[in-house]
């Protein structure tokens, strides 16, 4: 019997979305099964280019309709920007392969900008090349700058037709050999500061776009690119002024959602993958899921894998209900491109632990998960990144909740409009939450709950009275640690509540709490060890120290859960 809370490409039937939703979900499932483990894994290994998958995508209209918004739509009933069903394709193809979620998720990043934008011709034809099946790009980072925008080389020098000449480089260019349009970011050559940022439209098959490499050894074209000289014409001018600037970091809030659900998808079919290897191997004439520590790891990894699912199942519907007294989304969001992504490297790490050699084997899905899932934490900002962007909602969220309505469960048929309009990029420190203690309160008789609830409520005494100084608040690595506490308590907020609305199995909850607890307890260890934190903060941290609640009859009706995974699915060959 296939798991609930797991996608299985032999049970998938999307039937809370509409038709057209619904085929194309599973026309896309199709496409790849047909395909087979075999070829999967040979255009992984060869590094081929995407062509069979990008002429499948176009022939459905897959990114045309999932990613072309109601008001570009030309009334096409089927065409929106649905987060619900973008979080859905994203799980698919990161269960295939992170190199087709990844041409997808640059096109995305390229159309940021684009929809943003008050151009109308320059909107008109980003949807004649969505329908067309192109693919395309997001010229923001510089190999010397990386994703420092303010340092930005593309110089754009004005022309006697009331545009510019563009000159300057770009790389980490996704589908930079091929996108119909590149959305680049750059700054005029006369006006100093913000008043001088541009955001333009480009074309890669123009002569004075210069494709100069992949700079990574994969299907993903990741390029490098030069414009010398190139011509902006009035018509290709996307934003200027401080509205690129916002364009470019709203662009990454729509954008890297998209990693948390294509961790998720690695992480199930490398899980398949692991426990059928491990359970159907004997070794000193016992199965290898016999040994107590490898039914530990293997249950550990499976629900924090549910963890993962439910907060960003969740995390959807905050994204869709966002609008411009509603901002709590910007907190979720980096929290599922930081933590969701880092727990996936972790659920991976510990069914590598299990099947140990068998994760190198040419022929499985794995050597490849485990590769393919450490780009993910990398990719739209770095942990680091994430993390001290997660601490500047710290205070409101513990200590000053605010009243909102309750936030439904979100896959109606519906255009995510405010993603386009969300309008200038600050002010989070004034952002407010409604109370976290409601998740929790809702749960309170779940033991390892209960204890991680003790872990949360020292938090909020933490930073009532032990915060971090004038000077620690310069000291990254000590707020950092603080940052991994935080997020742990808003991981389990968003679990809870969706463990609420889904009826979530109480044994796989009160386990993936007994590993939240741990995981407070590691991370106050290591706070306590910082050079710079305080004895009164030393203190505290060993006092938020727990131990999880045992339970050996409820830790064994959750193996039966992950027991059953082996040959529940298995691809194709």
């Amino acid at each position: 019997m296939a798991d609930p809370l797991l996608f299985n490409p032999r049970t998938y039937d999307p039937a809370h979305f509409d038709p057209e939703t619904r085929r194309l979900l599973c026309a896309t499932v199709d496409w790849f099964e047909e395909r087979g483990k075999r070829r999967l894994i040979e255009d992984y290994r060869s590094r081929a280019w995407l062509e069979d998958f990008l002429r499948f995508a176009a022939k459905e209209g897959l990114f045309a309709t999932f990613l072309t918004p109601a008001a570009d739509a030309a009334g096409n009933a089927d065409k929106r920007w649905d987060t619900a069903r973008i979080a859905a394709l994203n799980e698919i193809f990161g269960f295939y392969g992170l190199d087709y979620w990844y041409a997808w998720q640059v096109t995305i990043l390229g159309l940021g900008p684009v929809w943003q934008s008050g151009n109308a011709d320059a909107r008109a034809r980003a949807a004649e090349l969505l329908d067309q099946g192109e693919v395309f790009a997001f010229g923001l980072s510089e190999k010397t700058h990386g994703a420092d925008i303010y340092s930005t080389d593309m110089v754009l020098t004005p022309s006697a037709d009331g545009g510019f000449h563009a000159t300057g480089s770009k790389y980490y260019i996704g589908n930079g050999n091929a996108a119909g349009l590149v959305s680049v970011f750059g700054r005029r050559s006369d006006v100093e500061g913000p008043d001088g940022y541009v955001f333009f439209a480009a074309d890669s098959r123009h002569p004075a776009y210069q494709l100069v490499k992949n700079v990574v050894d994969s299907s993903k074209y990741v390029s490098e690119f030069r414009l010398e000289r190139y011509p902006v014409r009035p018509e290709d001018v996307l934003h200027t002024g401080r509205a690129a600037f916002d364009a470019a970091l709203n662009t990454v809030n729509v954008g890297k959602f998209n990693l948390c659900t294509a961790s998720v998808g690695i992480c199930e079919h490398a899980m398949y993958e692991a426990v059928t290897h491990a359970h159907n191997r004997i070794l000193y004439g016992r199965r290898v899921t016999d040994f107590p520590h490898v039914r530990r790891e293997l249950t550990d990894a499976y629900v924090r894998l549910v963890g993962m699912k439910l907060f960003s199942d969740r995390a959807v519907d905050y994204f869709r209900s966002a609008g411009p007294d509603d901002r709590r989304y910007l907190l979720f969001n980096p929290m599922t491109k930081m933590k969701v992504t880092t727990e996936g490297e972790k659920v991976i790490d510990l069914m590598w632990d299990v099947i140990a050699a068998k994760g190198f084997e040419k022929d499985t899905y794995f050597a490849q998960a485990a590769s393919e899932i450490r780009g993910l934490p990398k990719l739209e900002g770095t942990v680091h990144v994430n993390l001290a962007l997660i601490l500047k909602f710290m205070a409101n969220h513990l200590l000053a909740p605010a009243e909102y309505a309750p936030v439904a469960t979100r896959l109606d048929a519906a255009d995510d409009a405010f993603l386009f309009r969300q309008g200038p990029a600050r002010g989070l420190g004034s952002i407010r939450f409604h109370d976290w203690r409601t998740a929790y309160d809702a749960h309170a008789g779940v033991p390892n709950v209960a204890r991680f609830r003790e872990q949360a409520d020292a938090l909020c005494a933490f930073v009532t009275t032990a915060a971090p100084d004038e000077k620690q608040s310069e000291d990254l690595d000590l707020l950092l640690a603080v940052g991994q506490l935080f997020a742990l308590v808003v991981h389990g907020q968003l679990i809870l509540e969706q463990a609420t609305l889904t009826g979530l199995d109480g044994d796989v909850l009160d386990e993936l709490f007994g590993i939240l607890v741990r995981d407070f307890s590691a991370h106050a260890v290591e706070l306590h060890g910082k050079d710079s934190a305080t004895r009164v903060q030393q203190q505290w941290a060993l006092g938020a120290v727990r131990r999880p609640i045992t339970d050996p009859e409820r830790a064994a009706r959750v193996w039966d859960r992950v027991e059953a995974l082996s040959g529940a699915y298995e691809m194709r060959p």
